[in-house]
């Protein structure tokens, strides 16, 4: 029976992105996320090498994984050549497969991100498009931002973006065959299915809290988003 660690070893992130960790430090002393959460990067790498399945499952289940925010400053410092986000990005990976992620709340903001980000960079291209940004989603903007959308195309137009066209340059339209590849990258990559089941097992923790799960921002989506 093929184990966690069996799929893990196969992910190439994990492969290039551990190589003998020494427990210096390093990586959680550079770390923007350690520095304001309680995500200890030299502790999971620690954990990580100690290839027990009992360990494993709880570091999938947890909310640690969550906390990195990929930025790759630790690959920067590292003496051993290690890059711990690149290994986190494969936990996360095998966390969404096994359906581990839903039992941490932080992996449970997975369907959060793949509706905000996911399915814009499907739809349009980008992983933050404006139209899609709005106050009530991101009251941080404040009214400016509300005024900044009504006027948008002729202010747009004045910073010289290309907003809409079908040509080159900031927030263009991106053309249908390039999404097209766009999306056939997703799926050959596997990220369709990952999709998918994102959403498959938040519809059943929906259910279990007897919150509406439909499409976009639902009642459980409103629910996971507004969680600390």
């Amino acid at each position: 029976m093929e184990t966690l660690y069996d799929r893990l070893s196969k992910d190439v992130r994990y492969i290039e992105g551990l190589n003998a960790c020494i427990n210096c430090g390093t990586c959680t002393a550079i770390c923007p996320a350690a520095e304001v959460s309680d995500y200890d990067p030299r502790m999971l790498m620690d954990s990580v090498q100690e290839h027990n399945e009992d360990v494993l499952r709880e570091i999938l289940s947890s909310d640690t994984i969550w906390r990195c925010g990929e930025c790759l400053s630790c690959k920067t410092r590292c003496p051993k050549g290690n890059t711990p986000g690149s290994v986190v990005q494969a936990l996360r990976n095998l966390s969404v497969e096994t359906g581990l992620f839903m039992k941490s709340s932080q992996g449970q903001k997975q369907l959060a991100l793949k509706r905000m980000i996911g399915e814009d960079i499907l739809r349009f291209g980008y992983c933050v498009y404006v139209d899609q940004i709005n106050t009530g989603s991101h009251p941080e903007q404040g009214p400016v931002w509300d005024w900044f959308k009504k006027n948008k195309e002729s202010l747009l137009q004045r910073f010289g973006a290309s907003y809409g066209k079908e040509t080159s340059g900031t927030l263009r339209k991106i053309p249908e065959e390039s999404l097209d590849e766009l999306r056939n990258i997703f799926k050959e990559t596997g990220a369709l299915d990952r999709f998918a089941q994102i959403e498959s097992l938040s519809s059943d923790h929906a259910r279990e809290l007897g919150l509406e799960f439909t499409e976009g921002k639902d009642e459980y989506f409103r629910f996971l988003y507004e969680q600390e």
